[in-house]
């Protein structure tokens, strides 16, 4: 069963876990001191907020797949979709080693597919993914690929 993922640069980390944790009716199931993350089942949706882009707003939106098998089929939509993409395997980002895939949407909104394989202590920095990306990118960054 696949989970849409949302992902939201936010400047104040407290009011906001605040106004989603009420808007949810539910506490977030991570909070770093810049990050925090809700894993709801009502709506079905992985939604995750930091402080670390330089940017405010919608940072990216995803779809978190349960197993590299369905990873596999989300990357054949992809490539359907006739989209740059980028492949990262193991990389660390959001407190989560995952493997994912990157694209860009025609209004330029990054989407990633991903199948978590564990937590990790720290934020991450996915600088260092496998495999050269696309054009997309220059050199993809923890939560979205930077443009090149």
């Amino acid at each position: 069963m696949k989970r849409f993922h949302v992902h939201v640069a936010v400047d104040n980390l407290q009011e906001n876990i605040r106004f989603y944790s009420s808007l949810f009716h539910a506490e977030p199931a991570v909070v770093k001191d810049d990050y925090a993350k809700w894993m709801l089942d009502d709506p079905r949706v992985n939604f995750a907020i930091s402080t670390r882009a330089e940017t405010h707003g919608l940072n990216h939106l995803g779809i978190q797949v349960e197993s590299d098998e369905e990873l596999e089929e989300m990357r054949g939509h992809l490539v359907q979709a006739e989209t740059p993409m980028v492949e990262q395997r193991d990389a660390a980002c959001c407190y989560a080693k995952s493997n994912k895939h990157w694209t860009v949407d025609p209004q330029g909104i990054a989407w990633e597919t991903f199948h978590t394989l564990s937590s990790v202590p720290m934020f991450g920095d996915d600088r260092a993914a496998r495999g050269k990306p696309v054009s997309i990118t220059e050199n993809v960054a923890c939560c979205m690929p930077r443009s090149g």
